[in-house]
């Protein structure tokens, strides 16, 4: 699977479990750290670690586990390092305050609507 299969795969998987304002933007012309950044919300922490539990779950069925997750405890925003695709889940106060698309904004904003067909 590659990095925007992967990426679609992880937008979906959020929209299933009903996370908040999906964004999924192409980094990799800009930074050697990823190809994608996929970037979601939720209004509580125990929101935040469902999401990022079934993306954990779901892309180790397929034999995939992020090299690294970082932010679990506090539960306001944890990232999952999936190499090729870095998966941000937000507390929606702590997204807002960091916005992250602002900071990447010179990356090309996929469509996720076509990823959800």
């Amino acid at each position: 699977m590659n990095s925007l299969e992967l990426t679609k795969h992880i937008v979906k998987i959020l929209d299933d479990k009903k996370a908040d304002k999906i964004e999924a933007i192409k980094v990799r012309d800009l930074t050697i750290i990823s190809d994608y950044f996929v970037i979601a919300s939720a209004n509580n922490s125990t929101h935040v670690k469902a999401l990022v539990d079934e993306v954990e779950f779901k892309l180790k069925e397929i034999g995939r586990a992020p090299e690294r997750v970082e932010g679990y405890q506090n539960a306001n925003w944890i990232v999952l390092d999936y190499n090729d695709v870095i998966v941000h889940v937000f507390y929606e106060e702590t997204r807002n305050y960091y916005n992250l698309e602002k900071l990447w904004a010179d990356g090309e904003k996929l469509d996720i609507t076509e990823m959800l067909k």
